[in-house]
């Protein structure tokens, strides 16, 4: 074994992004992570209290708070108020929760068959919700120490997969991990994949239109459950995105300039391309991977070092140092604490800004599929969706959206370059035209309302002031029944008002084609007999929905 390509310590995180839905059967619930709260739930929520902890974990801690400008600082970690403040002004709790089951802490995979189980500590499984957005991303970090090169990138490149993307002739799932396993502290087996049960994949796509998630995924989200799943939850996932999950890597080797171009390329780009697979050298992301993708700003190539180089696609973040540095591994002050921390929730916004505006063009495209314009309830229905959902496109605006997270400027240049390669900006000038189209057909809707409902008024007023004026005109004398007895009265009345009542309704209904004859007379171009025509289709007419103005 090459030692100088045998990696010291392992890391990988996998963020993957699922987007919410709380059935409406369960909306007592409130928040989506109040079935979390549950007695029966593995999971906890994570207390952001730091005051018994030592003095080391409160120094790792404060220097990632203060890693942040201050209104990220306020979206991380929440705030408090100032004594001097108003009573009613009262401390703020962090927009992003996490909870955290501790059950599970091992992994064990194999990722061929044949090959030998390689045993990893799984060191967090965290879940991570936000107040607004309907998203909430599993956080799963594993470790490992003296890993070889060509194992820790096999292991990049099959775990982390949702499902199988196929199989081959054997019945065995490509790409993924031959077999995964969930234990516990005692070492039993918590859940394992099934990515063999070619059958169980294939109908639930061929039922639902939707994939299915492999059990061992399945297992870590409970009790969420997936949105086509059989299995009753209050709170229901589906995908977001690719079925390969957002993955960072720290690799700590004693000798990372033994690594070729190639190797580089190989691991950055993990999820394009398979392991040992010849590249493709005129691909442009293969021959310009150092300028697109590398963040060389450590990366001397000497002696003396530094030599750490940060990679980012956008999917991927890798980190490639040298295990000999004490700085490099350093849990507390070093780059390893920066890897687990400050790196990881610049990774985190950048998915989350993405997931949220693929939740909010999600919601505008199930609104449209859902819209019946001959339907009244489907349109009130519609304009209410697509309200509330501008309101939320404003609070994320305004609480989650931002450019600028840091004055460091390694941090500041990985968050840019991540949310460029995931085209974060593009996307959220998209959602924003789209919600700006929506609002104004919700605008010129109600202008049509309006403006309909003015057309009959004023039709009502117009017609209704012929009888007024002769009325008035008579003196209101045209039954003398002063002295009637009261039974006469009271026929008098009732007979004027069904009278009245019956002319006002003919004239809402009919108030289209009684406008176009009202307009017609009013603009002075047509004759006597076109304007009779007008007038004899409001007979003719059954909807008083009227026809195009002929008589313009």
């Amino acid at each position: 074994m090459n030692e100088s390509r045998l990696i010291r310590h392992f890391r990988q995180i996998l963020l993957w992004p699922l987007q919410l839905e709380v059935q409406s059967s369960n909306e007592e619930l409130g928040n989506p992570w109040g079935i979390l709260e549950r007695g029966d739930s593995p999971w906890s929520r994570v207390e952001c209290d730091v005051s018994n902890d030592p003095i080391e974990s409160q120094e790792r801690q404060y220097k990632e708070f203060v890693a942040f400008l201050p209104y990220v600082q306020r979206f991380l970690y929440g705030e408090s108020r100032s004594r001097g403040g108003r009573p009613d002004d009262a401390p703020s709790d962090s927009p992003m929760l996490a909870f955290r089951r501790r059950d599970v802490t091992g992994l064990r995979i194999t990722l061929r068959p044949g090959d030998t189980p390689i045993l990893l500590n799984v060191a967090h499984v965290d879940l991570h919700f936000f107040f607004d957005i309907d998203v909430v991303f599993l956080k799963v970090e594993i470790q490992a120490d003296d890993l070889p090169w060509d194992t820790a990138l096999e292991l990049l490149h099959r775990f982390g997969r949702a499902y199988p993307s196929g199989w081959d002739e054997t019945g065995q799932g490509v790409h993924n991990a031959y077999r995964t396993e969930w234990l516990g502290a005692n070492g039993e087996v918590l859940a394992t994949s099934d990515s063999e049960n070619r059958e169980k994949f294939l109908s639930f796509v061929c039922e639902h239109r939707a994939p299915c998630i492999a059990s061992h995924w399945a297992f870590l989200l409970r009790p969420l459950v997936l949105e086509h799943a059989d299995e009753a939850g209050a709170v229901r996932y589906r995908q977001l995105e690719y079925h390969r999950m957002p993955v960072m890597a720290y690799l700590a080797l004693d000798d990372p300039r033994s690594l070729t171009p190639e190797d580089f390329i190989h691991l950055g780009l993990i999820n394009a391309f398979r392991p040992g697979d010849t590249l493709p050298l005129r691909d442009p992301v293969v021959a310009e991977f150092e300028a697109r993708y590398c963040d060389d700003r450590y990366w001397t190539v000497s002696d003396s070092g530094p030599n750490t180089r940060v990679m980012c696609t956008g999917n991927t973040l890798m980190v490639v140092g040298d295990a000999r540095s004490r700085y490099f591994r350093n849990e507390v002050h070093g780059l390893l604490a920066q890897f687990r921390h400050q790196f990881l929730l610049l990774f985190l916004i950048a998915h989350f800004h993405r997931a949220a505006l693929l939740v909010f063009s999600d919601r505008m495209v199930d609104a449209i599929n859902d819209l019946d314009i001959r339907d009244a309830k489907s349109q009130l229905r519609f304009r209410k969706r697509i309200r509330d959902t501008f309101e939320a496109f404003l609070r994320f605006t305004h609480r989650y959206w931002f450019h600028e997270l840091s004055e460091r400027a390694q941090l500041q240049g990985l968050f840019q370059r991540s949310s460029a390669h995931l085209g974060n900006d593009a996307k959220y000038q998209d959602v924003k035209e789209e919600m700006r189209d929506m609002s104004q057909y919700l605008e010129s809707d109600t202008q049509r309302r309006q403006s309909n409902t003015v057309v009959r008024l004023t039709v009502v007023t117009t017609f209704g002031l012929i009888g007024t004026v002769a009325a008035g005109f008579l003196g209101m004398n045209l039954i003398a029944a002063a002295d009637a007895p009261f039974g006469a009265k009271l026929g008098y009345f009732l007979a004027v008002l069904l009278t009245a009542s019956a002319l006002t309704l003919f004239t809402v209904a009919k108030s289209k084609p009684l406008s176009d004859f009202l307009e017609a007379l009013a603009e002075g171009r047509v004759g006597i007999g076109v304007a009779v025509s007008l007038l004899r289709r409001v007979r003719r007419d059954p909807g008083g929905t009227g026809g195009s103005r002929a008589g313009r």
